[in-house]
């Protein structure tokens, strides 16, 4: 069974930048799409970004687009979340999720999920 537990969430001012992590441990195979989710006070989960294993083929939320970036390391079972230019309304708790499935900006397909990562950023 994979587990995943992320790292790398920090209190930061705006316009400064995090980098989030993601370890896949367990067995891996079969999971085609990784992605970051993130939960705001008051408001339900939702899909940030998204990457395929393989390909490395990338989706995002349109408040993100062009501010953060996702990647994956297949030789480490790592994937990554650099976010740049952060603002307050990025504050959240993150999430990486794995999906079996091909179509990774589907977010309800994800079914395999990390414990969270805080990420305050104050102006």
């Amino acid at each position: 069974q994979v587990q995943l537990v992320e790292s790398g969430g920090d209190s930061v001012q705006a316009g400064r930048s995090v980098r989030l992590s993601c370890v896949a441990s367990g067995v891996r195979s079969g999971h085609n799409c990784m992605a970051w989710f993130r939960q705001a006070p008051g408001k339900e989960r939702a899909g940030v970004a998204a990457i395929t294993w393989e390909a490395g083929h990338a989706y995002y939320e349109n408040s993100v687009k062009g501010r953060f970036t996702i990647s994956v390391d297949g030789a480490k079972n790592t994937w990554y979340l650099q976010m740049d230019s952060l603002t307050p309304e990025d504050t959240a708790m993150y999430y990486c999720a794995a999906t079996e499935r091909s179509d990774c900006n589907w977010w309800p397909g994800y079914n395999t999920w990390g414990q969270g990562t805080q990420v305050t950023v104050s102006s």
